[in-house]
């Protein structure tokens, strides 16, 4: 009898290992399997290399008039994507606003995600007067358009970085949290939950180590979207004048190049092509990840 204890207790560790690593493989392959997700993640590097390293490249001063006015890309090999219509230069530009839109996304984003998954899992937990106070919470927020409360909360603090994100962050949180609610209210029910009540576990440690692992992978997926969301609203705010005013963006660059549209379109062309791409790659990943996490579209 020793000896046979002795030997299935790591075999039984063995194939619990295995099972997971055969889970993180398996949704590996599907992922690389889904070819515009791929096409998403090598964007989204690119966007990600050209925000970190670009700096390597074109190191000046984003606002430094550094040539002739309206040079167009290609006529000046110092300058290679040209210059506004003020002599700074638009490749330096592009790599100061990648930078900006990347981090106001993220963070953003993960400001977004704390609040509702916050409120959505106090609202599918606890149902009741909970859910419902917290249910008029978020209607309340989903009646004023989100760019507008957005505008609202910029103008009425000073313009900057801090702020963008806070107000991005605050306006994109209730489809988080409907979306976690409706995950809540169908986890709390399973087995496993009823189990660690029976166990007596407390409701936080039912919330936070059995409900909610299960009910992230959605949540990851909306916050892809997300952030291509926030990106677009923070370069919609610098465009009319709301952004920070010591921060370069691709906002900013465009809204700066409106009067020279006709002129130089290139001057909003570039920073509007940069925008668009980089949206494009987080809602590719993100639709590759939603393949990839769903049983559903797996088998379909």
């Amino acid at each position: 009898m020793k000896p046979a204890l002795v030997v299935t207790a790591p075999v039984q560790a063995v194939r619990y290992d295995g099972g997971r690593r055969e889970r993180a493989l398996g949704f590996a392959r599907e992922v690389a399997r889904n070819r515009p997700a791929l096409v998403g993640l090598v964007l989204m590097l690119l966007v990600v290399a050209a925000a970190t390293l670009g700096r390597w490249w074109f190191p000046g001063d984003p606002w430094e008039m550094a040539g002739s006015p309206m040079l167009w890309p290609g006529e000046d090999a110092a300058h290679p994507l040209g210059t506004d219509f003020m002599g700074r230069d638009l490749a330096t530009g592009l790599v100061s606003g990648a930078g900006v839109s990347l981090l106001i996304g993220l963070v953003s984003t993960v400001i977004s995600a704390c609040v509702g998954i916050t409120v959505g899992a106090l609202a599918g937990y606890y149902r009741g007067r909970v859910d419902a106070v917290l249910l008029r919470v978020i209607e309340v927020f989903q009646t004023v358009p989100s760019f507008v409360l957005a505008v609202v909360l910029v103008a009425l603090f000073k313009p900057s970085v801090a702020t963008v994100v806070f107000a991005i962050g605050i306006v994109s949180w209730p489809p988080t949290a409907r979306l976690v609610r409706s995950q809540f209210l169908q986890l709390r029910e399973r087995e496993f939950v009823l189990a660690g009540r029976t166990a007596g576990m407390s409701h936080a440690r039912l919330i936070l180590t059995q409900i909610l692992p299960n009910a992230l992978p959605p949540v990851v997926v909306v916050s892809t979207l997300a952030v291509a969301h926030a990106i677009q609203t923070e370069a919609a705010l610098a465009f009319l004048g709301l952004g920070d005013p010591n921060v370069m963006s691709w906002g900013t660059i465009i809204g700066s190049g409106r009067e020279q549209v006709t002129d130089a379109w290139y001057i909003c062309g570039l920073p509007g092509l940069a925008i668009v791409v980089t949206v494009l790659a987080f809602n590719l990943l993100g639709e590759g990840l939603n393949d990839a996490m769903n049983p559903h579209l797996r088998r379909r």
